[in-house]
């Protein structure tokens, strides 16, 4: 087996990093607007000037970790480049099941808390739905790496604005917030809570566009073969069952290691996968993406906590607002039979 077979340099090196380059870039965009949202509607709940003061040092923690931040931009694009548009397209499917598996079972609330946590666990996976879309639209293009520099230099400008933006909030907005001298803070603190809302609707395109180019791949290199349906066809059904018993494991457990754990679990599933249908640089892959999910999630802890702590205290609400219900109902019965 050759050397480019163990990579996805099997077409051109410079498409594949500028489709790594691209992935890359949409995970950053997609953390820092989130940053973004979090911080903003944190600002907006604290009513002292020692919280905001609080909160500013706790955005200043954040910000002096930039060099990992940078580190990580790195990774990412060197882990998108290597890993193939076979392993990538899978990985896109899985998440998707995993997205409806998630909507189905437990559901989405009007605020759309389930897909908020959603979105920070499909960062990995959009970032190879970027490369396997991109890869998927270039193919047998004549000028491929002319139309990916494009979108690549498109793509690093976008993140470099979604990460100035944050970088300006997460220093001056609880200080331009209050004296109202600063456009951007004040258009921010304006819209600000439709952040959430516009990010949701740009994942939800790019995972539709790319479940299409994925879905074409997965034919053209899986299923293609004669007598390939009456072998996938079990293989599908149980790891649709395992997505589903891990999609309830994690409602059952709480924290980011019960997320941990299920990365771990599908990506263990996937392996297995490719040891069975793949071959052995399908496996290699699979094993890079163990890494890309691990520098995804262990750098956004913060994230992740945020939106567990919003969730377990949604929960609570819930619960104590159903037990004043029952308090007034039974207060009620207690006035009539009087």
């Amino acid at each position: 087996m050759g050397t480019s077979e163990w990579t996805s340099f099997h077409s051109n090196p410079i498409d594949c990093f500028f489709q790594g380059l691209v992935g890359a870039c949409g995970i950053s965009v997609l953390c820092n607007l989130k940053r973004v949202y979090n911080f903003i509607q944190t600002c907006s709940d604290s009513e002292t000037e020692t919280e905001s003061k609080q909160r500013s040092l706790s955005a200043g923690n954040h910000l002096r970790g930039k060099w990992i931040r940078a580190l990580q931009f790195c990774f990412l694009t060197a882990l998108l480049s290597l890993v193939g548009s076979r392993v990538s397209s899978l990985i896109v499917l899985e998440f998707s099941l995993r997205a409806v598996s998630a909507w189905a079972s437990a559901g989405l609330d009007a605020k759309g808390r389930g897909l908020d946590l959603l979105l920070t666990q499909c960062q990995f996976s959009l970032g190879c739905g970027l490369t396997c879309t991109l890869d998927f639209l270039h193919q047998g293009a004549p000028h491929s790496s002319l139309s990916l520099f494009l979108a690549a230099a498109l793509s690093w400008a976008l993140a470099s604005v979604s990460h100035s933006v944050w970088s300006h909030v997460a220093r001056l907005f609880p200080l331009h917030s209050r004296e109202r001298d600063c456009g951007q803070c004040i258009t921010l603190l304006a819209s600000g809570h439709t952040i959430l809302a516009s990010v949701q609707r740009a994942v939800v395109l790019a995972f539709a566009l790319a479940t299409v180019a994925s879905t074409a791949t997965v034919y053209d290199h899986f299923l293609s073969q004669k007598d390939a349906l009456k072998f996938w066809t079990p293989l599908t059904l149980c790891y649709t069952i395992l997505v589903v018993y891990s999609q309830e494991d994690q409602q059952r457990r709480t924290g980011t290691k019960a997320l941990l754990h299920t990365a771990v679990l599908r990506l263990g599933a996937l392996l297995v996968l490719m040891l069975t249908v793949g071959n052995w640089s399908d496996v290699f892959h699979v094993l890079i993406t163990f890494l890309g999910e691990a520098v995804c999630l262990l750098p956004s802890q913060d994230l992740l906590e945020a939106e567990l702590k919003e969730e377990e205290d949604t929960s609570l609400g819930k619960h104590e607002q159903s037990s004043s219900h029952k308090n007034k109902g039974l207060t009620h019965n207690g006035n009539i039979i009087r």
